[in-house]
């Protein structure tokens, strides 16, 4: 009744809302009524799953490229695309806990139908690059552990179906469960890496200031923006506002302003841990590659081949294949819960989650393999980069009606956004349509 009450009350949407997103999951994890840590941690899940998408394989690709080729110049790109995403994801989870949709619902209930369609197609497409880089990076990682041809390794992702099945049938909070451990994985492998690789520390936080030379050069522009679509995925919004709504809380006006503090909390917190990850792949590529010497290393086969006689330890290259097996099996995951709640949303067709990775990974399957065997691990390290950039350009397609949502008090009632955090919302959105433009005119100019 409470639902309803509430839904009379938002009149700005042009349809009704539906089914909820993820309905087999959505709220199935019930908040605890006394207030502490307990209750914290009830809300503790869904940011790692969003943070997951922030250092995916194609994540890697691009900030060995940066680190190899320009040393600790970009951990600035880093840092300004990891706050551009602590604030788009907490918009997305004051989307969802305010006005019970997801981006995707909200997207086909609120634009004309024309309108919803493109911006479905370009969701799926966002999805299919996100696949794509999983699909290479997992196979590079089968590669460099157990010599599994990149050809069959491509292949054998699409076994990863099995994986989600599996977890489906526990859960939602072993889903979570999995995700979190693999991240620690993949941080106890960095952490050594780094105290090998001896980074000069001064450096290091240079680095992080701000430098006009991004936006002068044009090849490391088009690195920022890889870095940028890499770190700020369309599909995370997607995937954010959909999966917060598996906590089952109060639905007062008092109880939502809690469950959005405390989910902003969550994937903050969570995002921050991802920004540890992504500078430390940029900081080992710019100690051992940069600094090396060695210049720029964009593949990652080639990174794993180097990093044993220049760090002088033969368990580098093993901790970064583990690492990097690790994201890709990560991402699976996600872009799998993406993908339903993209689908679902927009379409209100509800395909078995099997069947839906199925065919989102025999999309990516095809072109990783024609490239693979065409060209070998660097025309597979080029794909990856590219897959990036072509996620970066699609991102306003998301980022903008996300704002546009969470702005509206006819949409959002009471809990809409605080005019400052739309403010900067709008210019981080700004700066990245303008960034891809000029990316776009210094490809045509050449």
């Amino acid at each position: 009744m409470l639902d309803r009450v509430d839904e009379m009350s938002l009149s700005g949407w042009r349809r009704e809302r539906g089914e909820p997103p993820l309905s087999e999951v959505h709220g199935s994890i019930a908040v605890p009524k006394r207030p502490g840590l307990w209750r914290l941690f009830a809300f503790m899940g869904p940011g790692y799953l969003v943070a997951t998408g922030y250092m995916d394989p194609g994540n890697w690709a691009t900030s060995l490229a940066g680190g190899s080729k320009f040393g600790y110049s970009l951990l600035t790109v880093a840092l300004l695309s990891n706050l551009i995403a602590i604030l788009l994801q907490a918009l997305c989870s004051r989307l969802g806990v305010a006005s019970g949709r997801d981006l995707a619902q909200a997207c086909r209930d609120s634009f004309p139908r024309p309108v919803s369609f493109v911006l479905w197609i370009l969701a799926e497409a966002a999805i299919c690059a996100t696949d794509l880089a999983e699909v290479i990076g997992t196979a590079i990682g089968l590669n460099l552990l157990f010599g599994i041809p990149l050809e069959i390794g491509v292949i054998l992702t699409a076994l990863d179906v099995f994986l989600i099945l599996w977890l489906q049938t526990l859960g939602f909070r072993w889903v979570e469960a999995l995700v979190i451990a693999l991240l620690a994985v993949i941080a106890l492998c960095f952490g050594i890496q780094i105290a090998l690789a001896d980074p000069d520390w001064g450096q290091v936080i240079r680095g992080f200031a701000p430098t006009v030379e991004i936006v002068r050069n044009p090849d490391m522009l088009y690195l920022a923006l890889g870095i940028l679509g890499a770190t700020v995925m369309p599909h995370n919004l997607y995937l954010h506002s959909a999966i917060v709504q598996t906590r089952r809380h109060d639905g007062t006006m008092d109880g939502k302003r809690e469950a959005i503090k405390l989910a902003t909390f969550d994937s903050t917190f969570a995002l921050m841990f991802a920004l540890t990850i992504n500078a430390s792949i940029l900081i080992l590529a710019a100690s051992a590659f940069h600094h090396g010497g060695v210049g720029e290393v964009a593949d990652l086969g080639k990174a794993h081949e180097l990093l044993n006689p220049l760090l002088g330890s033969a368990l580098a290259p093993t901790l970064f294949a583990v690492a990097l097996l690790c994201c890709g099996l990560n991402s699976t995951v996600t872009a799998t819960i993406s993908g339903q709640a993209v689908m679902e949303g927009f379409l209100r067709i509800k395909l078995a989650p099997w069947l839906r990775r199925l065919i989102t990974r025999s999309i990516a399957i095809v072109p990783a393999a024609a490239v693979t065997i065409a060209y070998g691990e660097s025309g597979a390290g080029s794909l990856l980069i590219m897959s990036q950039v072509v996620l970066s350009l699609q991102l306003p397609f998301a980022v903008v009606p996300l704002i546009m949502f969470t702005a509206d008090s006819r949409k959002m009632g009471g809990l809409a956004a605080p005019r400052w955090q739309i403010v900067l919302a709008s210019i981080a959105a700004a700066l990245i349509i303008a960034l891809n433009m000029k990316m776009l005119f210094d490809v045509v100019t050449g």
